[in-house]
Parts: structure tokens; sequence; C-alpha cells
């Protein structure tokens, strides 16, 4: 469907300061949602955030009043939507909230985002003289690429890597999915700039010795480091099903037709289409890019559902980001881990089960902090060969996203991680031996924090 010609003056607009300033749009966003105006209300927030990072993906189709019931406020695909009018009720709010902010701070404003009435795609509008210096061959104008490999060394300006050819059967959806990818990756690469800056020799030196980095750094082997795939998880949800690594790996991401409805098979195929990153994996990523450059050496990122069988078929390393709730390749590695995610329908969410508990240990770990809510969680850190290839795996995962984001941290902080393995009595410069970690930290406010190694086993 075509956007009208006053969308489609919006969407033009949008796509242009996609392509020349998306980063500090994206923290123009976060001023407007941090400032007063949104204090009061964090589901207006979080409403403003939706629509307009699905603006800036290109994802015009998806800002309609039922989907953005369904992903954001987790209705029912089926909803009526006359009868429960929380996507209206809260655009209004949100219209409101725009206004007060605007109205206080509009001349210092580079950026003005606003909702016309009547529809949920944002107009977003820039200011004549930063469009104009911004459409100018800039720094970031320069960050772009169009590759998800990242460089590793520092070069004046971060180059582009040949062009990800596309699908051999290509089609209008296929399209917008690589313009997100690329946004998203020139979204990391802007980001990978402010971590090199700071990053210290001390640092840098201690890297290169700690397992299990030196057997992904030090070889000859490639390293592909995998995202996870946060649209799966939504249609698991969706469908009351659960995805084999079988399934995933031949793209059977739905159960028999014949038992769901024609919206619920509508949203999962043609809005769930795994163009999506999980907001804890790119910071991870950009970390473990950080310290692939330290060690001069390079890794290439991957999304889980662009991943095949064959890939995994080689001597390569990989770095997978999730639960097999949220990367079902994650599963091909159950056999040889002591720590299990296992997901339970009847609480709907990751346990982690103990396949062979030491004294003192529990049989499962179960969270107590639900989506964003305050509690206890666990994660775990695996390290475990490539089956009957002569790479490594590292597997990072948690029982929730905070637990995902708790285990990058630790992985990513040599100082912490020599902590942690010398507590369980492997020599960080050491040998490459390889083990499970599980971590048990606080959540507060979504973040996790005050973790602590839990338990760590050796594997065979």
């Amino acid at each position: 469907m075509r956007p009208t010609t006053h969308n489609g003056a919006r969407t033009t607009e949008i796509a242009r300061i996609v392509e020349t300033d998306v980063t500090a749009l994206r923290q123009h966003l976060k001023e407007v949602i941090d400032g007063n105006a949104f204090k009061g209300s964090h589901r207006s927030g979080q409403f403003l955030k939706y629509i307009v990072e699905q603006a800036i993906a290109g994802h015009f189709d998806s800002l309609k009043e039922r989907f953005i019931g369904v992903e954001l406020f987790g209705r029912s695909p089926s909803y009526d939507t006359g009868e429960d009018a929380i996507v209206r009720v809260t655009a209004s709010d949100v219209r409101k909230r725009l206004l007060q902010h605007y109205g206080a701070s509009a001349p210092a404003s580079e950026f003005r985002i606003s909702l016309p009435a009547g529809s949920y795609i944002p107009e977003i509008t820039q200011d004549a003289h930063h469009a104009e210096k911004a459409s100018g061959a800039g720094p970031i104008a320069e960050a772009r690429v169009s590759s998800p490999e990242i460089p590793t060394t520092i070069p004046p300006v971060l180059p582009a890597s040949p062009a990800v050819p596309p699908p051999a059967k290509a089609t209008s959806r296929g399209s917008n999915k690589w313009i997100l990818l690329a946004v998203l990756f020139a979204g990391l690469n802007i980001a990978l700039w402010g971590i090199f800056g700071r990053l210290s020799p001390r640092t840098g030196a201690l890297t290169k010795s700690v397992v299990p980095w030196p057997a992904f750094f030090h070889t000859e082997h490639a390293t592909f480091l995998v995202t996870s795939d946060p649209n799966i998880v939504e249609i698991q949800q969706l469908t009351g099903s659960s995805i084999s690594v079988s399934d995933y790996a031949n793209q059977r991401y739905l159960p028999s037709s014949s038992s769901l409805s024609p919206e619920i098979i509508h949203f999962c195929r043609d809005i769930l289409r795994g163009d999506k990153a999980a907001n804890v994996d790119t910071p991870i990523v950009a970390s473990v890019a950080a310290l692939a450059q330290e060690n001069s050496s390079k890794i290439t990122v991957r999304s889980a559902r662009d991943l095949r069988f064959s890939d995994l078929d080689a001597d390569n390393n990989f770095i997978f980001l999730g639960s097999p709730r949220s990367d079902p390749w994650t599963a091909l590695f159950n056999d040889r881990l002591d720590f299990r995610f296992l997901f339970d329908k009847v609480s709907q969410q990751d346990i982690i089960l103990n396949a062979h508990p030491r004294p003192g240990e529990a049989a499962r770990y179960i969270s107590t902090a639900l989506g964003y809510g305050t509690g206890e969680s666990f994660a775990t850190i695996s390290f475990v060969e490539n089956p009957d290839h002569a790479g490594q795996v590292l597997l990072l995962g948690g029982a929730n996203a905070e637990g995902t984001r708790a285990a990058g941290e630790l992985i990513t902080n040599p100082q912490a991680l020599s902590a942690a393995l010398k507590q369980c009595g492997i020599r960080p410069s050491g040998p490459a031996q390889h083990f499970q970690l599980l971590l048990r930290f606080n959540i507060m406010a979504g973040s996790p924090r005050d973790f602590d190694v839990l338990a760590c086993h050796l594997l065979r």
C-alpha cells in the first residue's frame, strides 16, 4: 500500500535524515523522552520511541493502530480496536507532551518531532542550517558501511567493505531488510569510534592472554559473531509454539497454518520478518569488536536468521548471543553443557537447568525478575568446541535480555573476567579450557547490576 502524498513527504524527509544524521536524531529522541514533559508517563515515552524507531527503519506499514497495539502493548492480533482504545489514547497523550516539550525548548532544538492527528507516522523536521551541514561529507556520512564485517584497525575513516549480496529471490521486503541492516551497522560503527577512543594499553595487553579470547583472536580461523533474533521470540509467543533448531534452519517459523488466523500469519510473516536487532546485542558487538581491534584481529557479524547449517560445517569460530528461545542455533551445543536453558510454558520464561549439580548447587535456577521488573536473574557464559571442527564456540545467554547483557559485560571486561576465572581455578593466561560460568545478578529498572559468579564447571 502506497503512502498518501502527505505521508509520502513525511517519509521522504525521514529517509533523508536517516541517511545523513540518524545518530543525532536518536540522541534528540532520547533527550525528548528523558525531558520533563515525558517524565510522568513511561508508556508515552515507549510509544514515541517505538514509532520513531519504526520510521527510522522504514517500517511505515507497521505504524497502524492494530500493529502497534499488538507489538507494543501486547494485545491479541484479533483484539477489538473499537473497544480497546489504548493506542489512540496514548497517541493523544504523546501529542500533548511533544507540544509541552518544544514549547519549553524549541529554539534550542535541531530536530522537531510531532505526530499529526489521525496518523501514527511521526513528522520529523530538521533545522535548515543543520540539515545543510549534515548533507555534506561530514564524519557521520563517512562512517557508513555496507557490510557487517567489523574493521580491526583504526583508519582515518572506517571504510566500507564490499556490499553484502541480496538473497537470490529479491523482494520488496528483502530490500527493506538490507536498508535496515545498513543503518544498523552504520550506527554500530559510529559507536565503535567512541569505544576505540577510550581503549587503554593496559586493557589491550591483558586481553591478549585471557581465556577464551586467544582462541578467537590468535588463530587462522575466521570468527563470526551471531546476533539474536527478537522477532522469533515474538512469533513463538503469538503462536504458542517452540521452534526447534531444525525448523529454524529450514526457515519454518510457523506451525501448521490451519491452526492460525490469517491476521496472525500476516503479522508473523510480514511484520516479524527477522530484521530487528535486540537492544542488548549492539553494545556487546561493539565491545567484542573493540577487543578484536586490540588484538589486530577481526570479526564478522551475522544475524541468526541469516545463518545456515553450511556456515557451521567449517573450521570457524562462533560467538552466539541469546538463549535458544531467541537464537535457536545455540541449542546445537546443549549436549556439551551442564547449564542448559529450558522454556517453561507455565511461567512463560526461560529457566536454567543444572544437568550435573555439584554440592551446594541447585538443580534449576528461576528468575524472579520478569520483563523490566526488579528482582534476581541468571545468565551463562559457555566456552565449548565446535563439534567435529577445529573452531571454538562462545555462548552468551541469559534467562532474559538483561542476562545476556550481563554475560556480555563480564566476558568483555578483561580484569573482571580474569578474576572470575581465578575464582573457578582456571589460569586466565593458561592453556584453553572449556568451561561454563553461571552468573547471578540483580535487576533494577531493567538494568543488570551486582552480578557475581554463582558456579563454574569445567567441561570435557
